[in-house]
Protein backbone atom coordinates (compact mmCIF):
# COMPACT_ATOMS: atom_id res chain seq x y z
CA UNK A 1 0.00 0.00 0.00
CA UNK A 2 1.40 3.34 -1.00
CA UNK A 3 1.31 6.22 1.44
CA UNK A 4 -0.44 9.52 0.97
CA UNK A 5 1.42 11.58 -1.71
CA UNK A 6 1.77 14.46 0.75
CA UNK A 7 4.25 12.32 2.70
CA UNK A 8 6.90 12.87 0.02
CA UNK A 9 6.76 16.65 0.36
CA UNK A 10 9.08 16.24 3.32
CA UNK A 11 12.34 14.41 2.63
CA UNK A 12 12.71 13.38 6.26
CA UNK A 13 9.19 12.01 6.49
CA UNK A 14 9.79 10.02 3.30
CA UNK A 15 13.08 8.65 4.67
CA UNK A 16 11.40 7.69 7.92
CA UNK A 17 8.59 5.95 6.01
CA UNK A 18 11.10 4.07 3.83
CA UNK A 19 13.07 3.08 6.92
CA UNK A 20 9.90 1.66 8.44
CA UNK A 21 9.27 -0.40 5.30
CA UNK A 22 12.83 -1.77 5.41
CA UNK A 23 12.53 -2.52 9.13
CA UNK A 24 9.28 -4.39 8.53
CA UNK A 25 10.82 -6.38 5.67
CA UNK A 26 13.82 -7.31 7.82
CA UNK A 27 11.58 -8.31 10.71
CA UNK A 28 9.50 -10.56 8.44
CA UNK A 29 12.59 -12.12 6.85
CA UNK A 30 14.25 -12.85 10.20
CA UNK A 31 11.15 -14.52 11.60
CA UNK A 32 10.80 -16.87 8.59
CA UNK A 33 11.62 -20.53 9.21
CA UNK A 34 15.12 -21.62 8.21
CA UNK A 35 13.89 -24.25 5.77
CA UNK A 36 15.37 -27.61 4.93
CA UNK A 37 17.74 -26.78 2.12
CA UNK A 38 15.17 -27.29 -0.61
CA UNK A 39 14.45 -30.96 0.16
CA UNK A 40 10.94 -32.10 -0.69
CA UNK A 41 9.01 -33.38 2.30
CA UNK A 42 5.72 -35.19 2.75
CA UNK A 43 2.88 -34.21 5.07
CA UNK A 44 4.59 -35.87 8.05
CA UNK A 45 7.80 -33.91 7.47
CA UNK A 46 9.75 -36.92 6.21
CA UNK A 47 11.80 -36.82 3.03
CA UNK A 48 9.87 -37.64 -0.14
CA UNK A 49 11.65 -39.94 -2.58
CA UNK A 50 11.26 -40.34 -6.35
CA UNK A 51 8.58 -43.01 -5.97
CA UNK A 52 6.42 -40.66 -3.91
CA UNK A 53 6.80 -37.90 -6.48
CA UNK A 54 5.96 -40.29 -9.33
CA UNK A 55 2.80 -41.38 -7.51
CA UNK A 56 1.66 -37.80 -7.14
CA UNK A 57 2.48 -37.04 -10.77
CA UNK A 58 0.40 -40.03 -11.87
CA UNK A 59 -2.52 -38.84 -9.73
CA UNK A 60 -2.36 -35.38 -11.25
CA UNK A 61 -2.18 -36.66 -14.83
CA UNK A 62 -5.13 -38.83 -13.97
Amino acid sequence: MLPNPRLFRSRWAALLWAGGILWFAHDVAVSAPAGNGGATTDADGGAADAADLATVANLIDG
